[in-house]
């Protein structure tokens, strides 16, 4: 063979590296909810750090926005391998409009969002956040796109069908004055702790503030009222709402402070990000669609609560799609992460195992059926033959590429690559790189670039190429999606 592949190489050798991952004690007590008494005051007030000097034009040119969020119905989760939220919507629309890619870090614990701020390892915190006193020392906030109330999450009184408004107001705190000497828990990392504190100092009593850890979150203590495993939390009033549509035996009637608003954040010394916030958001707030993103997460219907609690989100399961215990068995084969092949799959046919494309392919993993015939597979073939066939093709393709591409990760590239384009299209942009002075060993801005030149009659007619025109788009972009849903899935799927 011509080209790159007939030049003898040298294999590279890599450093073996092992992690050591410390274990995560924690602290347990009744009802299953670690709690820390009254800390010392300040305890939960956010420590100061320098912040990088990191703003728009720096993120243009890596061309890549990062977001720190939760892990939750309104934040970020993802449902049967697809990514959704409310804020994750909007990021996604404002990353699209400034031309960037988006980068999505779940951080369980909002105070260390605004530390990993500051060292440069997020660019927007996006979470639902309220403005406060203390998180304008640390950070500053995009005008606010929604506007809030902290309110008491209370369980109704049992048997409350049969009682009368007084007597179920009866058995309900029903002014905050009355919340003096009872015990209600909150997230140790949210600003519903601080204004416990000052309502003590307004009502002229002592609250009984559980602070819980920085994990535990909103929507977790909300259950746990509903479930009967505490009686008190704190929640801003539209996650209040939306969880009240899911729990109707809790109340939500008993208002805590004044109007708060909703914004994002940003480093303080990010001022052109701000302002491009701020202006996309004036613009944006306008059209339907915004309108309609916040009516999907906020007012939800009976079809978002059972994403929200199906064994395929990430809130509440550990299930990517129907097929994962195939998918988990044969990845041992290959050595992959399922998560990979799960996101593979998703790109090629979203789960659905009557796909079909416009060329002919089909199933779960848009096998064409040349190649089918090749594994003894066709469209009536069960679910799991059609991906234990497309493992073993990804098998062979593997075998081809490890002689040339000796790191596994970038390996994989190549390999999605061939899969969805077909090998030799592969071998001709390695040709191309080569000629061009690309390392054909490296996909991202080398192989990738060179796939692109196989739509031009230039390249494609040349003596290097053997296999003809190709829409390198969709190799290069094939690539890219899959690698992207990979890591959305690394994020929130064990």
């Amino acid at each position: 063979m011509s080209g790159w592949y007939a030049m003898p190489q040298t294999k590279i050798l890599y450093r073996l590296q092992i992690f050591f991952v410390a274990a995560l004690v924690m602290i347990s007590c009744q009802h299953d909810v670690s709690v820390q008494q009254r800390p010392l005051i300040g305890a939960n007030k956010l420590m100061q750090i320098s912040p990088v000097e990191l703003d728009l034009q720096e993120i243009l040119e890596k061309k890549k926005l990062t977001a720190l969020t939760l892990n939750s119905s309104t934040s970020y989760f993802v449902y049967r391998g697809q990514a959704m939220g409310y804020e994750y919507e909007l990021l996604k629309r404002f990353t699209r409009s400034i031309g960037v890619e988006l980068e999505i870090k779940i951080i369980p614990d909002v105070n260390a969002m605004f530390d990993l701020l500051n060292k440069g390892e997020g660019d927007i915190i996006a979470c639902n956040l309220a403005i406060t006193q203390d998180r304008r020392k640390m950070a500053s906030f995009s005008e606010p796109y929604n506007f809030t109330r902290q309110v008491l999450v209370q369980r109704m009184p049992d048997g409350r069908d049969t009682m009368t408004n007084r007597e179920i107001n009866e058995n309900l705190v029903t002014s905050p004055i009355e919340l003096i000497g009872k015990k209600v828990y909150v997230n140790k990392s949210s600003s519903f702790f601080s204004r416990l504190e000052n309502l003590q100092n307004e009502i002229g009593g002592d609250i009984d503030i559980v602070s819980v850890p920085g994990y535990i979150d909103t929507e977790k203590l909300i259950k746990k009222v509903a479930n009967g495993d505490i009686d008190y939390t704190v929640a801003d009033d539209n996650i209040a709402k939306l969880n009240a549509t899911y729990y109707p035996n809790i109340d939500i009637s008993v208002q805590l402070s004044f109007p708060q608003q909703i914004a994002w954040a940003t480093r303080k010394n990010s001022p052109n990000l701000l302002r491009a916030i701020n202006d996309w958001f004036e613009e944006d707030r306008r059209k339907s669609v915004h309108a309609y993103i916040y009516n999907k997460y906020f007012k939800a219907s009976k079809e978002q609560w059972d994403k929200f609690n199906s064994e395929y989100s990430s809130l509440k399961g550990n299930r990517i799609s129907d097929y994962d215990d195939y998918l988990k068995e044969y990845s041992k084969i290959i050595g992959w992460d399922w998560r990979l092949l799960a996101a593979q799959m998703y790109q090629e046919s979203k789960f659905k195992a009557d796909a079909r494309s416009w060329a002919g392919a089909f199933g779960l993993m848009q096998f064409m059926p040349e190649t089918a015939k090749m594994y003894d597979i066709d469209s009536m073939s069960p679910p799991e033959e059609q991906i234990r066939a497309a493992i073993l093709y990804i098998s062979w393709l593997d075998d081809f590429w490890k002689e040339r591409i000796y790191d596994p990760d970038e390996r994989i590239k190549f390999i999605l690559a061939s899969y969805n384009v077909g090998l030799g299209h592969v071998i001709d942009a390695t040709n191309l790189a080569v000629y061009l002075g690309y390392s054909p060993a490296k996909w991202e801005n080398n192989v990738a670039e060179c796939i692109l030149l196989k739509s031009d009659r230039k390249y494609y007619q040349s003596e290097l190429v053997k296999h003809g025109y190709c829409r390198g788009e969709e190799p290069y972009t094939y690539v890219k999606k899959i690698l992207y849903q990979y890591d959305h899935y690394k994020k929130v799927i064990s």
